[in-house]
């Protein structure tokens, strides 16, 4: 229970080397992952989304520090695979974890520890050389008898599985509450190093794929049970708009979103084609937001068959 220690900071911190590293959180859909990701960047980075699978690439926070640089990797939930785009994800998640230097695992303080968890952390004790961190979210949500147990439940999870947490964290990210101390302790378990990527990044998530995930996210939202994730999004092509005076720039941006059956079409178009219409809406105003220049969106649906089982496919949709 290290801890819960308050961390006292030396006199001379200038003495201490730089250290830069990587690190991703793992844990069930909805464990606070994403929100976490954006509190310790500052900045609204991953896309949060109820739904398991919805942070399908690597987005990559940042975090900037003046005696560290750490960069979190946001790896694909790990879950039992029924197709080849699962095993294909599996396969991502395992190398990524291989290759961090940190693995978070998030459990929710308010949630008693269930079978995914223990698939997650069977997969993590397989994973020797790696740090582990038990990061239990969503603290704000219990009492100190609650949060007590948890912890002592996750310490046990551990030994049963034969390995040591590095640390057992509480925190509140939306309370902000010792997500810097998360940091403070993560930072020490980089290795030493100058700085990774340059002051002013917060992602290196190419905006393409940003931009592809807010119109997946639009288009997902009120449809989620009749088409939990059979939807792909590719931006074809981002182009300036020519002629246009320099003080009123605009971007033309072409995206597909691609359904597996004709039969889904109408769900995401709806009557008199108001669905597509209210997602392009929706997505043009967060894609203005990232981008801070004015959008001109062209949204098309197309039909990939069966894309989630077709490696040619997935190739093309980014996977």
């Amino acid at each position: 229970m290290g801890a819960m220690s308050v961390r006292h900071q030396s006199s001379e911190p200038s003495e201490a080397p730089h250290r830069a590293g990587f690190a991703c959180f793992v844990g069930r859909p909805n464990a606070g992952k994403s929100t976490l990701t954006n509190a310790l960047v500052g900045q609204k980075v991953a896309i949060t989304a109820n739904q398991p699978q919805t942070t399908r690439h690597t987005v990559r926070g940042i975090v900037h520090r003046p005696d560290a640089q750490l960069i979190l990797v946001d790896t694909p939930g790990l879950h039992k695979p029924r197709t080849l785009l699962g095993e294909r994800l599996n396969d991502i998640v395992r190398t990524t974890w291989a290759e961090v230097d940190v693995i978070g695992f998030c459990l929710p303080a308010n949630e008693k520890l269930g079978p995914g968890d223990r698939f997650i952390a069977k997969e993590l004790a397989s994973i020797k050389k790696t740090p582990k961190i038990a990061i239990v979210t969503k603290t704000d949500l219990v009492d100190s008898k609650t949060l007590a147990e948890q912890l002592i439940a996750i310490d046990q999870l551990g030994k049963e599985l034969g390995f040591e947490w590095a640390e057992i964290v509480p925190v509140s990210a939306v309370g902000d509450m010792q997500v810097g101390l998360l940091a403070d302790l993560i930072v020490p378990l980089l290795p030493e190093g100058p700085a990774l990527y340059p002051e002013g990044d917060l992602t290196d998530e190419p905006e393409q794929v940003m931009i592809a995930e807010l119109i997946r996210e639009a288009a997902l939202e009120g449809v989620r049970d009749e088409l939990p994730h059979s939807i792909a999004v590719v931006v074809e092509e981002m182009l300036p708009r020519e002629d246009r005076p320099a003080d009123k720039p605009l971007l033309d941006i072409h995206a597909f979103v691609y359904i597996e059956r004709p039969s889904q079409k109408g769900i995401i178009i709806g009557p008199k084609g108001k669905r597509l219409k209210d997602v392009g809406i929706k997505s043009r105003k967060q894609i203005e937001a990232l981008l801070g220049t004015p959008v001109f969106l062209d949204l098309h649906v197309k039909v990939a068959k069966d894309w989630q089982r077709d490696p040619r496919q997935l190739r093309k949709l980014g996977f």
